[in-house]
């Protein structure tokens, strides 16, 4: 008996897909999370690093938490009470309990956007906000800042044309057209910019960063490496943000064919990158116009700032249009961070306002100016058609309330946070750094004393001093205190050097050149040190450096100070082991000092003098 072949449904199928895509996409969004994080961490000092990542952390596991009970509902609450839809609180939270086949889907898909508004205020507020006042404003922001806005225009709310006309947004009816930003260059990036913008205000900026007559002083952070591979990290995750909004990859006629909806798929892609590419390039410009040369953190924030312009108008411009869009948002950063910082004296660590808020709303104003055929909406071919006088209203007014009502609820939420906690850490954690001061924890711990791949080459045991795998041994003597061996049959004259008195070499060395004073040291029978970071000044040439186009001056070099004390090891073999070691040849390898040490005790055993040693 034969069966018959089993039918398919195209429309099943054709869904099957697209809610696969959303999800690939969802995860490709996700991974922007360690590109602010490193981006962020880059253009700060070191000694706050974790307490941004920390921060960058919560922004997604509280984030998630916070959206999943009320953001989202709130969302739809908003959208339903500022349209001509129908009130129904359960459907608002359906998602919650019975979501349907693809509810949860379509949660994640809007959670990663929320948690992208939200991770961008981090960067505004870095280096001096406290950590309880910033989770709770995080928790606000995707539990109360954002939502508003997602219900305000995706979620079918104020600024919105539904596909019902009896269900429009209030605005979008007046005018009759629509809020056009397709995948949240106002609704994700303005929102957080404008939030940061805020926050920084209300903060306060980093201690030094202005002068006593108001003038700027550079604070400049401690890895662009790290913020330019931020940079990209972001731009390749960009692509879910912007051409994942497109979720429909398959689409199915009455007639029951698919068809791949490759033209639409393709000018989102299409715009993405250019905008990006005129962005970068166009900051790279400017910075070299103003600064002389061009900067590669500028360039970064540029490359970032075109993204955000043409996020909410990839489906609507023609493609020449999303590159100039991208070109106007990288030229503008620079100036707009500098009216930030000078005009306004808001201490923006990230420029957040300049790559996600200024751009965000000049990007979604001039939809309309470069749409792509007829208002705005994206069809086969590429003719220029303006969007209409309408559009351009309601995208300058949609514009308006969304900054109004973030620049609102921010100030209001920091305010309960003031009052709750205080907003920003004490002049004490400020100056020991928020790592320490806030988590008790330090990113970069260059010595490590318990850390076995950290400690000097030297035996706790009391066997063989060994390094890189070698042994440093005399013919089979005893075993110095400090860790050489006496000679058999040695003297008591020639096993007592520096006339039996114990000597401390103290040498300021420059830092790159410590592995090979330890193993020199080792060499001569003397591996155990004491090692300080330390900065100080002598002969070395002050230099000069640029950060966001500001010149600062150090003259402060940073260096190494190690402390050997010994007693059976000759003091000049010391000295020597480290010149040798530490010598490049060029100004500022640093200085050998030898000091007498009038006593030596071993805390665990109260051994005085030499044997102490």
């Amino acid at each position: 008996m034969l069966e018959a072949p089993m039918q398919l449904d195209a429309a099943a199928v054709a869904d099957s897909i697209n809610f696969v895509w959303v999800l690939v996409v969802s995860f490709l969004i996700f991974f922007m999370q360690p590109g602010f994080a490193l981006l962020e961490a880059g253009q700060v000092r070191a000694k706050n690093v974790g307490n941004v990542l920390t921060k960058n952390m919560t922004d997604w596991a509280l984030g998630v938490l916070v959206y999943f009970v009320v953001g989202a509902g709130i969302a739809s609450v908003v959208g339903m009470l500022t349209s001509g839809a129908s009130f129904d609180l359960m459907e608002a939270f359906a998602y919650i309990g019975d979501p349907g086949s693809t509810g949860w889907i379509n949660w994640v898909f809007g959670a990663v956007f929320a948690m992208t508004a939200a991770t961008i205020v981090s960067g505004a507020v870095a280096e001096r906000m406290d950590f309880r006042a910033y989770v709770l404003f995080a928790a606000m922001m995707t539990g109360l800042i954002y939502p508003v806005v997602q219900g305000l225009t995706w979620g079918g709310g104020l600024l919105a044309l539904a596909e019902e006309p009896v269900n429009n947004g209030y605005i979008a009816d007046v005018l009759g057209v629509g809020y056009l930003d397709f995948a949240g260059a106002t609704v994700v990036h303005m929102c957080g910019g404008i939030a940061g913008l805020v926050a920084a205000k209300m903060v306060g900026p980093r201690k030094g960063r202005f002068d006593a007559n108001g003038n700027s002083q550079p604070i400049p952070g401690h890895s662009m490496l790290l913020a330019v591979l931020g940079t990209l990290i972001l731009a390749f995750g960009w692509y879910g943000f912007n051409v994942g909004t497109q979720a429909t990859v398959l689409s199915v006629a009455e007639d029951g064919s698919v068809a791949f909806m490759g033209a639409e798929l393709g000018r989102v892609v299409l715009v993405t990158t250019l905008g990006m590419g005129a962005g970068a390039v166009a900051a790279m410009a400017v910075s070299a116009l103003q600064q002389g040369k061009p900067d590669p953190l500028w360039m970064a924030n540029g490359l970032l700032a075109g993204l955000v312009g043409v996020t909410g108008a990839v489906p609507h411009v023609t493609w020449w249009g999303g590159l100039l869009i991208g070109g106007l948002a990288g030229a503008l950063v620079l100036p707009t961070f500098r009216w930030v910082v000078d005009s306004l004296k808001i201490d923006d660590v990230c420029g957040v306002f300049a790559v996600h808020g200024g751009a965000g709303a000049i990007g979604t104003i001039l939809i309309p100016v470069f749409a792509a055929d007829s208002a705005g909406v994206a069809i086969l071919g590429d003719a220029w058609a303006f969007g209409g006088v309408d559009q351009l209203v309601m995208q300058v007014v949609g514009v308006a309330i969304i900054a109004l009502w973030t620049i609102v609820a921010s100030a209001a939420v920091l305010k309960v946070a003031d009052a709750l906690f205080g907003l920003r850490v004490s002049d004490e954690e400020e100056d020991l750094g928020l790592d320490r001061g806030e988590h008790g924890v330090t990113v970069y711990p260059e010595f490590v004393g318990d850390s076995a791949s950290e400690r000097s080459p030297t035996a706790a045991d009391g066997g063989e001093v060994k390094t890189d795998g070698g042994e440093i041994r005399t013919d089979g003597g005893e075993l110095r205190t400090d860790g050489g061996e006496v000679e058999s049959g040695a003297s008591d004259d020639e096993a007592l050097p520096n006339d039996g008195e114990i000597k401390m070499v103290m040498a300021v060395i420059r830092p790159d050149r410590l592995a090979e004073v330890k193993t020199a040291l080792a060499q001569v029978g003397a591996p155990s040190v004491t090692v300080t970071n330390v900065s100080g000044r002598g002969s070395q040439p002050a230099k000069t450096g640029q950060w966001r186009g500001e010149e600062y001056t150090v003259d402060l070099h940073q260096k190494v100070k190690i402390e050997c004390v010994v007693a059976d090891v000759p003091a000049d073999e010391v000295v020597e082991a480290i010149r040798e070691a530490a010598d490049t040849g060029e100004p500022g390898d640093g200085k050998i000092f030898v000091l007498p040490v009038e006593d030596a005790v071993q805390v665990r055993t109260g051994t005085r003098g030499t044997d102490a040693v």
